[in-house]
């Protein structure tokens, strides 16, 4: 007979809310009695389910990949880079629907700027960063090789370009920015395409 006590919670609504917390309020800015309060849990069941904080925050991180963020890898997968970037920032303002506290990326703002003990945090958020600045790359370079994007055009740069602002339409997001600016500020960055 196993021992110990049951969970009495659902770990996927707790991971859930978990994300809400931290996506509004940033690795740092989220505390203990905040999370496992929006969790529905106390502390013990918090690091028996989930570990430490910034294990949770891993996971909360993973969950908003595959779920809010997945947008992404349809986007990317349109027949034309362009459409994949329009798809891009068209997905991320969707995204901001009906939000009324996590508005923005966890990716960008989760610790942009944070103390030392979220040091690992904020490097791992940074090389997530850089790593969906290289996937824009070889989306693009993909492109150039079909035809779809003229030959010389800096892939690099051009992926460094989308991700800046898509940054960019994120800090805007958690400022409050209506939909429909974000929409004409997305429409203006596609006029800078190459043709």
């Amino acid at each position: 007979m196993p021992s110990g006590r049951v969970r009495q919670f659902d770990a996927d609504v707790a991971l859930d809310r978990a994300l809400e917390v931290f996506w509004a309020r940033g690795y740092e800015g989220a505390t203990l009695p905040e999370l496992t309060k929006a969790m529905g849990i106390n502390r013990p069941s918090l690091y028996a389910a989930f570990g430490n904080k910034e294990q949770l925050f891993r996971k909360a991180l993973d969950r908003y990949q595959t779920g809010p963020m997945s947008f992404l890898t349809e986007a990317l997968n349109k027949p034309t880079a362009r459409a994949a970037a329009e798809a891009i920032f068209s997905g991320f303002i969707d995204m901001q629907r009906n939000r009324e506290k996590a508005r923005g990326c966890l990716i960008v703002s989760g610790a942009l700027a944070s103390g030392e003990e979220a040091e690992t945090v904020r490097q791992e958020l940074a090389q997530l960063r850089q790593s969906i600045v290289a996937v824009f790359r070889k989306r693009f370079e993909s492109a150039v090789e079909d035809g779809d994007l003229p030959k010389g055009t800096d892939c690099a740069t051009l992926g460094r370009y989308v991700a800046t602002v898509l940054g960019g339409l994120a800090v805007q997001a958690a400022s409050g920015t209506p939909e429909k600016e974000l929409r004409l500020v997305a429409a203006m960055a596609m006029g800078a395409w190459p043709t």
